[in-house]
């Protein structure tokens, strides 16, 4: 055997270390980073768990890879904050609270070692969603139902005006109910409004599964009136002022977003 041949074999042996040690190396790298992130998410949920008055941490994710280069430049890109199952005084007992924190700015000394005074935040977007169990619980106050579910109205024509306005939606109300006697499936429609912070239903039209019953439009009174209700959902995080609210599947979210505040000051 020459020697240029067992120089051959020793140079894919060498190549495959190096492969190896890099990829160890970046294994550790990696590690650490992720290992720093969650010590920073770590200070933020402890804060963020003071600040809502939350009897457990908040999820706090912050997003963007890799985290040390965000971390030397001091400047956190996104901080997403969630929390579920939020209650408000005796009115909702299932809120979810959430923020998104764009240009979070903090050293990471200060962030590892939970000192946030001076840290200041870009922009705050935060929405608090309230869920049809929820709904349910506040109409059950004036009329029981079951089965309540909310969707937004498809069928319902927006105007032009509505459409423009972002304090408005077009929501579909649907459930089971008792009146006079009579079993009833019911579907509502109408508007969800944002009105000084609260969430404002106003029930247009009612469908039932018999609408030749009698007393047809004394049923159709009861039912306006029990869906037809103001929900209070309490401040935004870091009291953003709400400017829009949405209808989904089994939701109301409210939303909004302010600029240029420190991460210490409001509170929920």
């Amino acid at each position: 055997m020459t020697a240029t041949t067992k120089t051959e074999r020793r140079r894919p042996a060498r190549g495959r270390k190096l492969i190896i040690s890099a990829l160890v190396v970046g294994g550790l790298l990696v590690a650490a980073d992720f290992g720093l992130a969650a010590v920073g998410e770590y200070q933020v949920a402890q804060k963020m768990r003071e600040k809502f008055g939350l009897s457990e941490d908040p999820s706090v994710r912050i997003n963007g890879f890799p985290f040390i280069t965000q971390a030397i430049g001091g400047d956190y890109r996104d901080i997403e904050i969630s929390a579920t199952g939020v209650p408000v005084r005796d009115q909702l007992r299932d809120l979810e609270i959430r923020a998104n924190l764009k240009h979070t700015r903090i050293g990471l000394s200060d962030l590892l070692a939970g000192n946030t005074r001076d840290a200041r935040i870009d922009q705050v977007r935060g929405s608090v969603k309230i869920k049809a169990n929820d709904l349910s619980r506040l109409v059950n106050q004036i009329t029981p139902f079951t089965d309540l579910a909310i969707d937004p109205d498809k069928r319902t024509k927006v105007t032009d005006g509505q459409a423009a306005d972002p304090t408005i939606a077009a929501v579909r109300l649907s459930g089971k109910t008792n009146v006079a006697g009579r079993d009833l499936r019911i579907t509502a429609y109408g508007t969800v409004s944002l009105v000084n912070g609260q969430v404002v239903i106003g029930v247009n039209d009612v469908e039932l599964d018999d609408m030749a019953l009698d007393g047809l439009e004394a049923v159709l009174g009861v039912v306006r009136e029990a869906l037809s209700v103001t929900i209070d959902p309490g401040a935004l995080p870091f009291t953003v002022t709400p400017t829009a609210v949405r209808v989904e599947t089994g939701a109301f979210t409210v939303e909004g977003a302010i600029n240029d505040i420190m991460l210490d000051e409001g509170g929920n």
